[in-house]
């Protein structure tokens, strides 16, 4: 090997560096369509640096950036209907709350139910892989949009998902409001008048199976720890059915996880654009439920398993609508 002059030992440093592969940050900018404010949560995971924040309001039609370090992995949510007590000071959300008693979260994740993002970036492959979880249960829609980024990767919200490096580097998201069509027994309601006066109509949040009811055979553990025995139920179909690219439950991986090449930033967008009117009332069979006297009723799992395609399809045109109007936004 040629040998670098001792003059040029900081020149020959440079250009070896500059020949490595880049380990790029990412930028996560998330904007707010709900109709009011909500409270972004931030959660490293174990062994990775910290974002720069944990916790911050965003108000509604607002956006704010926030880098991520090359390497990183963890969960954004939404914390919605949140207030500082006034007796003692401390601050705490009716979803999503991080238990930190304060805006920042500080290494506190989301108190299910919440609507969950999670990245890992620069993982196997040199690819970075997230994707959208109900598994603990659902509070606010939310969209993830990969976008143009330093290095290339482009903009992958076209419906093929060839840009990016990656055949699934997509659009992925929960395009519907399921707080008024979740069923009955998962539902969580507002706790006060001014919960409700806000906006939330009632109903705040919709509940796993397994938060809900605790059992083994929803939760995926015990004898149900694995893919074989732990299958998708009725309640989980319920999520699936209006959002069929997000995680229903522990083992819903070949559908829900999306990977793009490392390098790229991502758009996070609470309550999209396309859906932040009546979600439910537009799209009712997305939810699973029917419109009745103006009043919404819950499918059974027979009559949900028969709404499947039709679904599907709603949701996936709601979600590649959604993709373009964010990326037009960047």
């Amino acid at each position: 090997m040629a040998r670098c002059p001792a003059a040029h030992a900081a020149l020959c440093s440079l250009a070896l560096l500059l020949l490595l592969p880049a380990a790029r940050a990412a930028t996560f900018t998330m904007t707010n369509n709900c109709g009011y404010t909500v409270w972004p949560g931030l959660l490293s995971g174990a062994g990775t640096a910290p974002l720069p924040t944990t916790g911050f309001a965003l108000a509604h039609g607002a956006s704010a950036a926030v880098d991520a370090p090359a390497g990183w992995s963890g969960r954004v949510w939404a914390r919605t209907l949140c207030a500082a007590d006034a007796a003692t000071g401390r601050f705490s959300c009716a979803t999503g709350d991080c238990g930190s008693g304060a805006v920042q979260c500080n290494g506190g994740g989301a108190a299910p139910p919440a609507t969950l993002a999670e990245f890992t970036l620069g993982g196997s492959g040199g690819l970075d892989f997230f994707d959208v979880s109900l598994v603990d249960g659902y509070n606010v829609p939310m969209l993830i949009v990969p976008a143009q980024g330093a290095g290339g990767g482009g903009s992958s919200s076209s419906s093929n998902g060839s840009a990016g490096g990656s055949s699934k580097c997509m659009a992925t998201g929960c395009l519907v409001d399921l707080n008024g069509a979740c069923p009955a027994d998962l539902r969580v309601m507002a706790a006060s008048a001014s919960a409700s006066a806000s906006g939330a109509g009632g109903a705040v949040a919709c509940r796993s199976a397994c938060e809900a009811f605790g059992s083994p055979q929803y939760c995926c553990s015990g004898a149900y720890g694995n893919p074989n025995t732990c299958r998708p139920s009725t309640y989980s179909q319920f999520f699936k059915n209006a959002c069929p690219r997000a995680y229903s439950y522990a083992y819903d991986d070949s559908t829900s996880t999306f990977t793009c090449a490392t390098g790229i930033s991502y758009a996070i967008t609470f309550c999209p654009s396309t859906t932040s009117g009546k979600y439910s009332g537009e799209n009712p069979q997305a939810a699973g439920v029917q419109p009745t006297n103006g009043s919404m009723v819950y499918l059974g799992g027979e009559q949900l398993a028969t709404s499947v395609a039709a679904a599907a399809r709603a949701s996936q045109l709601l979600l590649a609508a959604a993709a373009l109007a964010a990326v037009a936004l960047l």
